[in-house]
């Protein structure tokens, strides 16, 4: 990293960056200037170029063409080692940590302190617990990222940046899984990184907080950088329209369909594992959408988890049209019609290290089969295809490795993998998690459609505004129990909130 020196006045200056992947240009002549001690957020819709962009700042990329200037110094990171060194650290919205080892060798891994020839664990230790009082993080350093929560894991990525004494800290969907009392510990660690003169580089789809938190916003569309304005001369409808390049009236389509017969009935569900859910009883209409609301640790994604057979009951009864029926696996759930989309897509969602065409096919491969007990191409290509055009989703080909796809588009592919099968109950769990507006419509609507068609669907999610305006009714979980069900027309947040706090 060698280069002419230029007056700092901004602590980071991008210029004029372009990008292309593969013939497709993901990034032209992009701009983006930071100012010490400022919050400067970067919004637009997935597939914008947001993450293309720190992604050649971070080394993760090279870049195609443009200037990068940290301090006044040019640079050019062809590592996040090197940009880690030299004061750039980036906390990434897919978690990519080590589960098997524990928090602290997660926050230290690769820059250990020695002592000796040897690590030094008590400074380490005592480091980590420092760096945790600081942040008002209250987890054990020794425990097991495996056993953390998806909000806790998040937790931990921001406090590893932090940990670096970094000039610059890119925070990429930091909220996404964050408790309203995360993100306002958040906040305080992110106004207290400003009086230290760090740049902080925020994005998120919520674009409340963005205006909150944000000194400068700059809007990104299709690669290019739209505009860069201080966040107290824009609003959140400005913001919307410039991101997706029209004006958007309706956030959550409009819920016309009508309610059919029962089709599922869930009685008196235990979990066999301690703590977990207990005597959950709900009903769920063909056509209608049911959302479950509850604090992060309330046990929704063990509702989930227990239809689906990944989690194991201890009692209750799962009927599915007057049928009482075994999910006790996966392979029975899914026979018998139901579908899961977890909330960790990288993780637990998506083979990202595979093409647009296996992951949507993978759910139904059986059917490809042939008489020679060959896998038929032809009729994956079509499937594929079918799936492609039918979810609109935005992928140069269908051999494209789904991890380079936006988050919008990937969780298309994952729900259509799943109407390729016979499929009669769709759970989704936080589906529009790490989603920018545009793409939560084109979802919501998706859900919308396949109600109007007869499916029943069940939601698990943590924004509030989301569930009021898309579902038919919520089921409120407080503690792993059922506090209420409440028609969602007939509630309010406060109501939902009051009511996720009833057995704690």
């Amino acid at each position: 990293m060698v280069g002419e020196k230029l007056e700092p006045s901004y602590l980071l200056e991008m210029i004029n960056i372009s990008k292309t992947f593969s013939g497709v240009q993901a990034l032209f002549q992009a701009t983006l200037k930071v100012r010490p001690g400022t919050v400067h957020s970067l919004v637009g819709e997935n597939g914008a170029g947001k993450s293309t962009l720190m992604k050649c700042l971070f080394g993760i990329y090279k870049l195609d063409a443009g200037e990068i200037y940290l301090s006044g110094k040019r640079v050019n990171f062809f590592s996040p080692q090197q940009a880690l060194k030299h004061g750039v650290s980036m906390v990434h919205q897919e978690l990519n940590q080590v589960r098997q080892m524990n928090i602290m060798d997660n926050i230290w891994l690769g820059r250990y302190p020695i002592k000796g020839i040897f690590i030094d664990t008590r400074k380490c230790l005592k480091d980590t617990q420092s760096l945790f009082e600081k942040l008002n993080i209250e987890l054990a350093p020794k425990r097991s990222v495996s056993s953390l929560s998806i909000s806790e894991m998040q937790l931990v990525e921001i406090a590893k940046a932090v940990s670096s004494n970094s000039k610059i800290i890119v925070m990429d969907e930091p909220t996404s899984s964050l408790t309203v009392r995360e993100v306002n510990d958040l906040f305080a660690i992110i106004n207290q990184l400003k009086t230290q003169n760090v740049g902080v580089i925020y994005i998120s789809h919520k674009i409340e907080e963005v205006l909150e938190i944000s000194d400068e916003i700059t809007i990104m569309r299709d690669g290019f950088c739209i505009a860069t304005k201080p966040s107290q001369n824009l609003t959140k409808d400005e913001i919307i329209e410039m991101m997706v390049n029209r004006k958007l009236s309706n956030l959550f389509p409009h819920r016309s369909g009508q309610l059919g017969r029962v089709i599922l009935e869930v009685k008196n569900l235990t979990a066999y594992t301690q703590p977990s859910i207990k005597d959950i009883n709900f009903e769920l209409r063909a056509g209608e959408i049911l959302g479950i609301a509850g604090l992060v640790g309330a046990k929704r994604t063990d509702i989930l988890e227990g239809i689906f057979g990944i989690r194991k009951l201890s009692s209750g009864e799962i009927i599915l049209d007057g049928q009482i029926i075994d999910n006790s696996t996966t392979h029975k759930a899914i026979s018998q019609g139901f579908a899961l989309v977890t909330e960790e897509r990288r993780s637990t969602g998506i083979f990202d290290s595979l093409s647009v065409s296996f992951n949507a096919t993978i759910a139904n491969i059986n059917s490809y089969v042939n008489r020679y007990g060959l896998l038929s191409e032809k009729k994956i290509r079509q499937h594929t295809q079918d799936i492609i055009d039918s979810m609109e989703v935005k992928t140069p080909s269908q051999k494209t490795l789904i991890g380079k796809l936006s988050g919008g588009n990937q969780q298309k592919v994952i729900i259509g993998r799943w109407l390729l099968t016979k499929l009669k109950i769709l759970m989704l769990d936080e589906p529009t998690r790490g989603i920018d507006v545009g793409a939560k419509y084109e979802i919501y609507k998706l859900m919308n459609d396949l109600a109007n068609e007869g499916m029943g669907i069940i939601m698990v999610s943590s924004e509030m505004p989301e569930l009021l305006g898309v579902t038919d009714r919520i089921l409120v979980m407080s503690n792993g129990r059922v506090a209420d069900i409440m028609e969602a027309k007939n509630t309010t947040q406060e109501e939902i909130i009051r009511l996720s706090g009833l057995y704690l």
